[in-house]
Formats: structure tokens, C-alpha cells, sequence
């Protein structure tokens, strides 16, 4: 078991205020300490920034296998925020590892629930007697994202070690667009796009 990360890479940044030595030897010291035998970490980056008494701590581990964790806490003060974003680091490794191990495990199909979704205006919510028909869906948000090939178990993992809502991927069994998230509930749902419906 990798006990220690010996002869880490570690970058540290500070923004909007002096780095202290101790300070910088407080994050490569927590960094070093992630006391986990997969993912092994090949490089790491912290993030210090101060914004107006706003003390944000931010870590991204770069992995073998091409797996990237990161993860951010606000705190008050630089130590605080860091001790909390080294424990969100650490349970997202775990079950980097934890899902890992399942994958050789059978699967249920069912597992994962596909809804179809849409969003409405709010006036189309405030009165829906008002309207003839069913109103028409519009963006919430746009943003362009790097589409892989990968497995359902994959992507999950991927959405598990990131902060982002959800992940857009090439689905290897289907051959498809599909999108995964987690819902309020915990679990994950995911919607296949096709773009010749």
C-alpha cells in the first residue's frame, strides 16, 4: 500500500495574497499524506487564493490511467480550507477505487434510470390553464465539453471524482450520446441524445 507519496511533484499558487513557507509546507505536506494505493498520484497542484476575507482552497491530482480529482473548499482561513478539501480529495479517491474494484462485478441493466427531461419557462409554471398546448423547452446553460468513448461505470466514476453536475460521453456499448447525472436523491440518471429523433 502506497503509503507515502515520496518525490511528488507538487505545485503550489498562491493568489491575491504573500505565500508563507509554512504555508506552502502545510499543503505539500497534506498532498504527500494522501495515505491511498490507487489512483497513484503523478502530479499534484494546489490553489490558494484569498478574495476579500474568502480563504478557497483548491487541489487537482493527476493520476496514472489519465484520471484527474480535484476539488475545492471555502473556509475560514487557508488551513481550515485546506484540511477539508484534503478530505474531499481522499473520499473521492476511495471510490475512484471502491467503483474500481465493482466493475468486474455483473451489473444490473436496470441499474440506472433514463428519464426524458425539459425545462419551461416560468410563466408557462405560473399558468399552465392559460396554455393551448404544451409550452416550449428552452437552454438553461450552454457549454462545449471534450466527448469520450466510454462505459456507463466510467462515466459515473468520472462524475464522482469531479464537482461538475454532470458528464457527456460516447456510450462504447451503444454507440450513442449520453448524458449522466446524479439526481437530488443520490441517484444517477442518464439521458441518451440522439440527434435523429
Amino acid at each position: 500500500m502506497q503509503t507515502a507519496n515520496v518525490n511528488l511533484p507538487i505545485t503550489v499558487t498562491v493568489r491575491h495574497e504573500q505565500v508563507t513557507d509554512s504555508l506552502r509546507d502545510y499543503a505539500r505536506k497534506k498532498i504527500e499524506g494522501l495515505h491511498l494505493d490507487y489512483p497513484k498520484i503523478i502530479e499534484a497542484k494546489a490553489i490558494l487564493d484569498v478574495q476579500k476575507n474568502r480563504h478557497i482552497a483548491e487541489i487537482i491530482l493527476f493520476c496514472t490511467n489519465h484520471i484527474t480529482i480535484e476539488a475545492h473548499t471555502e473556509g475560514r482561513d487557508m488551513y481550515v480550507a485546506l484540511d477539508e478539501t484534503i478530505e474531499k480529495i481522499a473520499r473521492r479517491m476511495r471510490k475512484h477505487k471502491t467503483r474500481l474494484l465493482k466493475k468486474s462485478r455483473p451489473h444490473r441493466n436496470d441499474s440506472i434510470r433514463y428519464l426524458d427531461e425539459r425545462y419551461f419557462t416560468e410563466e408557462a409554471l405560473d399558468h399552465p390553464e392559460e396554455s393551448e398546448h404544451d409550452p416550449e423547452p428552452f437552454i438553461v446553460h450552454s457549454d462545449k465539453f471534450a466527448v469520450k468513448t466510454m462505459y456507463k461505470e466510467d462515466a459515473i466514476m468520472e462524475l464522482e471524482l469531479t464537482e461538475r453536475p454532470f458528464v457527456l460521453y460516447k456510450s462504447a456499448r451503444r454507440d450513442c450520446l449520453t448524458i449522466i447525472y446524479r439526481r437530488k436523491d443520490g441517484e444517477y440518471a442518464a439521458v441518451d441524445v440522439n440527434p435523429s429523433a
